[in-house]
């Protein structure tokens, strides 16, 4: 079993920072990329890709995003973030992180998804 903790969401005020974090915790053999999607508060049909980190520290942002957010990882700890910067209020959602985990024992890879942080951007 693959459990993921998001935190780090809240409330800010246009042009200020928050930053998120996802822990994963499981039987865990290694985690190949890591992401965070956001979507409308309660509303994961209407999903989107926000930022990807890859295994060896490759990104990708998506535009709106792009020089705003910064996506890391920590191996050791099995955790990414994303550091969110002159946010602004089309920023608000909640932030979901999703994994591809390979679990000990097998070969594949399996996605997991967590819960979801609110993020508000409001004055």
């Amino acid at each position: 079993q693959v459990q993921l903790v998001e935190s780090g969401g809240g409330l800010a005020q246009p042009g200020e920072s928050l930053n998120l974090s996802c822990v994963v915790s499981g039987n865990i053999a290694s985690i190949r990329n890591m992401r965070w999607y956001r979507q409308p508060p309660g509303n994961p049909r209407d999903r989107d890709l926000v930022a990807q980190i890859g295994v060896h520290g490759s990104t990708h942002y998506v535009e709106s995003v792009a020089g705003r957010f910064g996506i890391s990882r920590d191996n050791a700890k099995n955790a990414v973030y994303l550091q969110m910067n002159k946010l602004k209020p089309e920023d608000t959602a909640d932030y979901v992180c999703q994994v591809e985990v390979q679990l000990s024992g097998y070969s594949h890879l399996e996605s997991y998804w967590g819960q979801g942080t609110q993020v508000t951007v409001s004055s």
